[in-house]
């Protein structure tokens, strides 16, 4: 999640567990050991771009670091602290606060590494959009209200109302999936691979990219009380074999390409109209798009230069304003006897 309702998470969960006389300075012990798991942004190199996106959301993110992130965070607050906590809840609380971090990221469409060091597979359950403020809305009311009444009750209902809501949201993501399968079934495919995520800051409408036969195909789902189905766009897979037959294994070129092919969990594509990008098909500022969010740009004259990584944000007023259509379930590029109630 956003950075805020990571700190915001880690309140609540601080809070919830407080002594009344503990309350606040629980809540402001959460705040910050719900964020430090993402230091590992701080992990980089100016000479390899891809290092931060192996490592973002990587070990910090564990179920294992749990107890070794909590120790960080309560050696942060001890020097300041040891005088108005004993270590036994000073550690409490710095505990439930980083307690949710990689959860809550796992719920996201970005991947965590959620089971490090018993796998390196990137755990991600699609339910939830990176910003969401309903989610985030349900935090800060619960964390306010019992900041300002020194009541862990409130924190303890907002939790409640929050995990109902992630409940909600994986009910919206198995309905957009259902459709998927009923569109590729209309459409003579047999699905190989499929991704149906959230787009930003929803649970109503869903990007989908499905592979058969080396193609991705490219739609959205608004999973409202009538599913409404908008097709999009097609796009070939990248197939590695026929776009660098000479490309030589043991390159720093090709060493970049796999380390990106593995972050993108096989969804690789040329860039529209340039073949020098390589990017992730499952994320677009487009829900309809095959314009990927972000991709790696190659220099294939230099073999041993690394890779760099960019990001492809920009947005048209024609493309806001289709994906709020989309959004409020608006006539447009839509199929509705694709949709199913």
């Amino acid at each position: 999640m956003d950075i805020l309702t990571q700190s915001l998470l880690g309140a609540t969960v601080a809070q919830s567990v407080a002594r009344k006389v503990d309350v606040r300075l629980a809540t402001l012990i959460g705040l910050v050991s719900g964020v430090i798991a993402d230091a590992d942004v701080l992990i980089r190199s100016s000479s390899d771009p891809l290092l931060s996106l192996e490592y973002h959301r990587h070990f910090t993110h564990s179920l294992f670091f749990i107890p070794f992130g909590a120790l960080l965070a309560f050696l942060l607050f001890w020097p300041f602290l040891r005088s108005r906590l004993s270590a036994g809840y000073l550690y409490l609380y710095c505990f439930m606060g980083y307690l949710l971090s990689g959860f809550i990221d796992a719920c996201t469409s970005y991947g965590t590494h959620l089971l490090w060091p018993l796998s390196d597979e990137r755990v991600s359950w699609n339910i939830v959009s990176i910003v969401d403020p309903v989610f985030t809305g349900l935090l800060i009311i619960g964390v306010l209200f019992g900041f300002r009444k020194k009541s862990a009750g409130f924190s303890r209902v907002a939790l409640i109302l929050a995990g109902s809501y992630l409940l909600f949201a994986t009910l919206q993501s198995n309905r957009a999936e259902q459709s998927v399968y009923e569109l590729a079934k209309q459409r003579g495919h047999k699905i190989e691979r499929m991704t149906v995520k959230p787009t930003f800051g929803n649970t109503v409408l869903w990007r989908s990219v499905y592979l058969a036969d080396d193609t991705f195909y490219i739609d959205a789902i608004r999973a409202g009380v009538q599913k409404q189905i908008y097709k999009g766009t097609a796009i070939e897979k990248l197939v590695y074999e026929e776009s660098f037959p000479d490309l030589e294994k043991d390159s720093v070129l090709f060493e970049d390409i796999m380390r990106f092919d593995h972050f993108s969990d096989g969804y690789v594509i040329e860039y529209p109209g340039n073949p020098k990008i390589l990017g992730d098909v499952r994320y677009s500022m487009n829900p309809l798009s095959a314009v990927p969010l972000w991709g790696i740009r190659m220099n294939r004259e230099d073999l041993g230069q690394h890779v760099t990584f960019e990001s492809f944000r920009v947005v048209s007023k024609e493309a806001k304003q289709q994906f709020v259509d989309m959004l409020l379930g608006r006539k447009g590029n839509r199929n509705d006897s694709d949709a199913s109630k």
